[in-house]
């Protein structure tokens, strides 16, 4: 097996238990290797860090999937690990036939994700490493949990990064892609073959539950809708009227589907449109309501982009607060990992003073726990979501 040397004149986060490490990082590399073979990775001295996959095309030269030098990685080490994830998300859980049954690195995995939705799996191998073994965790999966059908989305752009190609398709099936969910008691249709990501976004379940007592009797404005989750969730926890906004026509066609097969259809109403002008819009008409969600799509996936990511968070917070009644409710959030929580409040209360409104803070939360972050990566944490009264 080849061996990567870090080396002697940084610090290496890979030593304290960080999974990746970046090709500046390494000293020298020795022995053969194919690129996505396994390596082991030492420290300047030659001590033992880890074992993972390599790919010197990518910036993250190595992944690592174990730090006990006598593990080897073979199908018994896939099952181990596959079945741990399993057992996790049987304990955390609750109230939902759908979840993120493994998330990467949090699972120590490196760019393995399965989502789980109803009696169907979505699996994407995001890194050369992983994708030579998609067989066997597919494999591994039918052994497992016998799902009705599997469909991959490898249609995600950092595979270029990889070297590897975009493709999506069945892996188990054929089957009908457009499936219905259970969450909370409530019925979601999902998109597996054209929803964003793997069509639907998991990692806010926990969130949506926040609306219930500030969306009774409220006039709802859910802005960034999709398919109107967090929409039916307002509705179910009692609004009087919801009004959704998002620019993608498809996910709107579902979010009417989806309104109306959980009774909501006299309650939420949907709309075509960019959201900044729209809030622009509802404010030169003057009007106001009591909640308002902002759930947007990452604004930027570099840290280059970070001040003009941090311009748009801005501009919509502040267009949300100057349609809030008094006492209102502001439900915003970012899944920009490069926003760090605390420049996210910065950003929501510089808005706040720009509107010539007070926030009070009534609780912070992060993606739901079937997406567990792992302390070593910073780089798993990356949903914010704020909840603030305004005044």
């Amino acid at each position: 097996m080849a061996v990567v040397k870090l080396a002697g004149n940084m610090r290496h986060r890979a030593v304290h238990g960080h999974p990746w490490v970046y090709r500046t990082e390494a000293a020298e590399i020795s022995g053969d290797f194919q690129p996505g073979d396994l390596v082991e990775v030492v420290d300047p001295r030659g001590r033992f860090v880890g074992r993972g996959y390599i790919n010197p095309a990518s910036q993250i030269l190595v992944r690592i999937l174990s730090r006990d030098s006598s593990e080897v990685i073979d199908r018994d080490f896939f099952v181990r690990r596959i079945k741990a994830a399993l057992d996790y998300r049987r304990r955390v859980v609750q109230d939902s036939d759908s979840c993120r049954l493994i998330f990467a690195e949090a699972d120590f995995i490196p760019a393995l994700i399965v989502d789980k939705f109803g009696a169907y799996l979505v699996i994407q191998t995001l890194a050369l490493g992983i994708d030579k073994y998609k067989d066997l965790i597919v494999e591994i999966l039918e052994e497992l949990l016998e799902p009705s059908g599997i469909y991959e989305r490898n249609d995600a752009a950092v595979r270029v990064l990889e070297g590897l190609p975009l493709k999506s398709g069945f892996l188990k099936g054929p089957f009908d892609t457009l499936i219905e969910i259970k969450e909370n008691g409530l019925f979601f249709l999902v998109d597996l073959e054209g929803g964003q990501k793997t069509g639907y976004f998991l990692d806010q379940r926990e969130n949506r539950t926040a609306l219930k007592g500030l969306a009774q009797d409220a006039r709802v404005l859910d802005c960034f809708c999709h398919t109107g989750t967090f929409s039916m969730y307002a509705a179910h926890f009692g609004a009087r009227e919801v009004c959704g906004i998002d620019i993608a026509s498809p996910a709107l066609a579902l979010a009417e589907k989806n309104a109306r097969r959980n009774g909501f259809a006299g309650i939420c109403r949907f709309y075509e449109g960019n959201a900044f002008d729209e809030l622009r819009a509802l404010e030169k008409k003057r009007e106001k309501f009591d909640l308002i969600i902002l759930d947007p799509p990452a604004f930027t996936k570099s840290r280059q982009s970070l001040e003009g990511a941090l311009r748009g968070y801005k501009e919509i917070n502040l267009r949300a607060m100057k349609l809030l009644s008094t006492g209102g409710f502001l439900v915003t959030c970012t899944c920009s990992y490069h926003l760090a929580e605390s420049r996210f409040l910065e950003v929501i209360q510089d808005a706040a003073l720009d509107a010539g409104r007070q926030l009070r803070l009534i609780e912070l939360r992060r993606q739901a726990k079937d997406h567990p972050m792992l302390l070593a990566s910073p780089e798993t944490y990356y949903l914010k979501c704020a909840v603030l009264q305004v005044w």
